[in-house]
Order: structure tokens, then C-alpha cells, then sequence
């Protein structure tokens, strides 16, 4: 399917208050939808279900499914390099004005949490806000092309359901990936505004914090893995940000280790909630003062049937019918996300906070990571 076909059938589908998610895995050239049939609300719990998931923040809550069964599923190759001209004239110019009794009430949760950290509670927090926009357009074809054009190295979605609502989003961070029983997930953590390097200076803050989440994943995953690595930290570029990633893979050693129990163990990871994850999430639902939502949830392929093919040699046309069949589960962290409503953006923004960390600077981070959403917006 060409591209015009493909946008035009998101747009029908929208037109028609239909569910349906499109996305795009990173550095990747082809867009995938799933086209819902029917406005039926399915949920998965178990998480055996073969199509789309989409979960919340609030892990006591349930996920959302876009199932294969009842969807029409379609794909496009695109190349958004004329959209990714237009786009840059204006992609560097969105004004922030500051909300300061908005500055002020994350300052005081942010100090809340620090003073919780010193009091043994709990090791790192990650605090949040949010921060409705004004809009002009509101067609989710329109903003979800803009992103695709702005952010080819990110996890790029559109997902509509009319008994939920409108989410689209640009995130950096894989929650897992897994093809049968290979699994590799990311450690993503650190801050910093991107200044044309990846040379960073990191600081022993941004150190601690990303290291604190990669042993965590290490910790709880290690009996549910076989060979497991661990990869030397890099700097990693995510839009106008810079964070410090470290890669994990293994194999899932037994069919005890299913997709839910791993689930259940990295989410939500210590990139987006803290340690100990029970006491964090407990403090974060009732100190946030607004609920997150399906913001640092986590989304993507669930149980997706993938052939691949046994020869590469295309003469070899015998030996490449029988292709193998691999399930695959590609699922990412939630986050540079917003909601639309009607006219408004409600944009998701948070950050990591240990005992160093630094009212004033998170507020900036905030603002700083804002600037991903703002700059399709325009």
C-alpha cells in the first residue's frame, strides 16, 4: 500500500470513531496499523492475546487490546523527507511560557520526595506533571505525520479508541523485545539537553540514576534469563535530549518465564516510577494530585506472528517456502506522549529524582523534555 492510501485510510477510520493504532519501531522506513472492526473495548490481563496493546501507568489496572483478530491490518513505506523539510523551519521556535504556580507545585513534590529519599523510604522517585496546550489542529493524521518526520530514531504512535480517547507520542525506551524466546530490553535514565555532541559531561546524579535502574532489571530478571548481558553505558540521543542507555538481552529459560510474569516484573521500570517500585507508585498516586493515565504505561506489538525466511538465496525458492514462523513482542515505554481533547494537548512530562537531585534543575528538565510534544504543535 502506498502512502497516500495508508494516511487516508487512518483518516477514514477516525472519520468513523473506529479504534485503531499506527506506528513506526525506530530507525524504521515502514509504518504498521491495526484497523479495528468494531468499537468493542477488549482488555487482556493475561497478556496471550495476539495484536495491540496499550496499558496504563497503574499496574493494578487493566491493559487495552487492538486485536489481530477483527482488525484490518495494513503497512506503508514512507519517506517523510519532504514533510521533515517543512517541518524544520518551525521545529526549533515554539515559545514556553511559564505557568509559575505549575513551577512551583513540582518544586514542592519534587522536595517532598527528596526529603522521603532522606528518610530511607524509598531509593529514587519519579515525579510528573502536566500541561495542557492550546491547539490549533487536532486531526491526529496531521500531528502523528509531523512526528514521524521530526523523530526517526523514536518509537512514533497514533492510537485512538472512542471509548478511551486520543494518544500519540515519541518514545525513546524499549520496555522488552521479544522473538520466541530471545529477550532484550534497555536501562534508560540521565538528561541532558542535546547540544549538537554526543561528548557529554554526566554527572555522578545522572550515573547513579541510571545505574540504580539497571540493576534493578538485572536483579529481578536474572532467574527468568539464560546468558544474560549486560552492555558498557552509552549516550544516546533522543530528539533535543540526551539520556544514558545500557543494553540487557538473554533467553527466557523456561516456559515458566512467560510474557506476563516479565511484564509484571520490569513494569513500571525504575526509569519511570522508582525503587521500590510498590512504595514509589503508592507515593507517586497520592502525591501527584493527577492521574497519569496511560502516561509511562507501555504499548506496542503483543504475541505479532513474523515469518522469516530459513535462505536468503531468493533462487532458492523451494527452501524459502518454508519460512518459519516467529512470535514477537515489541513493547516501549510510554513516554514524550500527549493526549488530545477537542482543542486541547495535555502533555506528560516527568523526571528521575535521587537524593542529588535538584528542585530547581528537574523543573527545567520538565520543561525541557515538554519541547518534544511542542514542536508538532505548531
Amino acid at each position: 500500500m502506498n502512502s497516500t492510501d495508508f494516511f487516508q485510510k487512518l483518516q477514514d477510520q477516525f472519520a468513523n470513531n473506529l479504534p485503531f493504532v499506527a506506528y513506526r519501531n525506530p530507525n524504521e522506513g515502514t509504518i504498521k496499523s491495526f484497523l479495528q472492526q468494531d468499537k468493542t473495548l477488549y482488555q487482556t490481563t493475561e497478556f496471550t492475546e495476539s495484536g495491540f496493546v496499550f496499558s496504563p501507568f497503574n499496574s493494578k489496572e487493566t491493559s487495552i487490546l487492538i486485536p489481530v483478530e477483527g482488525s484490518e491490518t495494513i503497512q506503508c513505506s514512507h519517506d517523510n523527507s519532504q514533510e521533515l523539510l517543512l517541518n524544520s523551519s518551525t521545529s526549533e521556535v515554539y515559545q514556553t511560557i511559564i505557568d509559575i504556580s505549575a513551577r512551583e507545585n513540582h518544586i514542592k513534590l519534587v522536595e517532598k520526595g527528596i526529603q522521603q529519599i532522606q528518610k530511607g523510604t524509598f531509593q529514587k522517585v519519579v515525579l510528573s506533571r502536566c500541561e495542557s496546550v492550546t491547539i490549533s489542529e487536532s486531526n491526529p493524521v496531521v500531528i502523528f505525520k509531523k512526528l514521524l518526520a521530526t523523530y526517526p530514531t523514536a518509537y512514533i504512535y497514533v492510537w485512538f479508541h472512542p471509548k478511551v480517547g486520543l494518544w500519540l507520542g515519541a518514545t525513546p525506551e524499549t520496555l522488552l523485545h521479544i522473538e520466541n524466546k530471545q529477550f532484550s530490553t534497555m536501562s534508560l535514565a540521565g538528561t541532558k539537553i542535546y547540544n549538537n555532541t554526543l561528548d557529554v559531561a554526566w554527572g555522578e546524579k545522572e550515573f547513579e540514576e541510571q545505574q540504580i535502574v539497571t540493576n534493578f532489571i538485572v536483579s529481578n530478571l536474572k532467574n527468568q534469563l539464560e546468558t544474560l548481558k549486560v552492555s558498557d553505558i552509552e549516550t544516546v540521543r533522543a530528539g533535543n535530549l540526551v539520556h544514558l542507555k545500557t543494553h540487557i538481552s538473554g533467553r527466557i529459560n523456561s516456559d515458566e518465564s512467560r510474557i506476563k510474569n516479565i511484564i509484571e516484573t520490569l513494569h513500571p521500570t525504575p526509569a519511570v516510577c522508582g525503587i521500590p517500585k510498590e512504595i514509589a507508585q503508592k507515593f507517586i498516586l497520592e502525591n501527584e494530585h493527577y492521574k497519569r493515565e496511560f502516561y509511562t504505561g507501555f504499548l506496542g506489538e503483543l504475541n505479532v506472528k513474523k515469518a522469516v525466511s530459513r535462505n536468503s538465496n531468493r533462487r532458492n525458492v523451494e527452501n524459502n517456502a518454508y519460512a518459519s514462523i516467529k512470535r514477537v513482542s515489541n513493547l516501549f515505554v510510554n513516554l514524550r506522549c500527549m493526549q488530545i481533547q477537542n482543542q486541547e494537548a495535555i502533555i506528560y512530562i516527568g523526571g528521575g529524582i535521587t537524593n542529588d537531585s535538584n528542585p530547581n534543575a528537574e523543573w527545567e528538565e520538565t520543561v525541557a523534555k515538554s519541547v518534544t510534544m511542542k514542536k508538532v504543535l505548531q
